[in-house]
C-alpha cells in the first residue's frame, strides 16, 4: 500500500517524519511525502474561525496519488456540530486529514497541553506521539477501520488530548486482523 502525506499550509520537517515513520512501522506501507500545498480556499469559516475538515480531505485525494492519502495541517479544523477534530477520515475512503492545531496547543483552555500527569515525557517528545497516533487513527478509518472499544487502542475514540496519551500508537489485536 502506498499512503501520500500532503502538507497542507506550514508543517514542520518533524510532524511529516513523525507521520511516515508511524505509517510505515504500524501498516508497513510505503509513503510519499507531497509538496506543501495552501490552504484551500473557502475552507476557513468566519464565524467559527476554524476550517472545514472535509476540503483538506479533498485537497488530499486531489494531490495525492497514493491507495491512501492523508493532509496534515496546524490549521484548526472542524467537522459539521463538532467544536473541534484532531482528524478525520472516511470510512474506507481515500483521503483524510489530521490538525496539529490542538495536538500542540491548550488543553481544555487551562493552559499547555500536558498528558494529566500520565508521563514524564517532555513537550516535544509527546507532540510527536500525538501525531503519529493521529496519522495511524485516521488511515485506519480509511482501511475500514471504525472506532474501537479497548482504549489502549489507537482507533479508540479520543476526544481530548489526554485520551489521544492514554492510548498507544498500535491497532490492538482484534483491530490488527481487520486489516492486516
Amino acid at each position: 500500500m502506498l499512503v501520500d502525506i500532503v502538507p497542507v499550509g506550514d508543517v514542520p520537517a518533524n510532524v511529516k517524519r513523525e507521520a511516515s515513520a508511524a505509517l510505515r512501522a504500524v501498516y508497513d506501507c510505503d509513503v510519499n511525502v507531497r509538496e506543501q500545498q495552501s490552504i484551500p480556499s473557502g475552507a476557513y469559516n468566519g464565524g467559527r474561525e476554524q476550517y472545514r475538515a472535509e476540503d483538506f480531505i479533498q485537497q488530499a485525494r486531489r494531490v495525492g496519488r497514493g491507495e491512501k492519502n492523508i493532509a496534515i495541517t496546524p490549521k484548526d479544523l472542524y467537522y459539521h456540530r463538532r467544536n473541534y477534530v484532531f482528524g478525520l477520515a472516511y470510512l474506507d475512503g481515500e483521503g483524510s486529514v489530521i490538525s496539529t492545531y490542538r495536538l500542540d496547543q491548550m488543553d481544555e483552555g487551562v493552559g499547555p497541553a500536558t498528558d494529566g500527569g500520565f508521563s514524564s515525557k517532555d513537550d516535544d517528545v509527546r507532540f510527536g506521539d500525538r501525531v503519529r497516533k493521529e496519522v495511524v487513527h485516521e488511515i485506519g478509518h480509511t482501511m475500514g477501520l471504525e472506532h474501537c472499544s479497548n482504549n489502549r487502542c489507537v482507533m479508540s475514540f479520543s476526544p481530548t488530548v489526554h485520551e489521544v496519551d492514554v492510548k498507544e500508537e498500535n491497532l490492538c489485536g482484534t483491530c490488527q486482523r481487520e486489516v492486516l
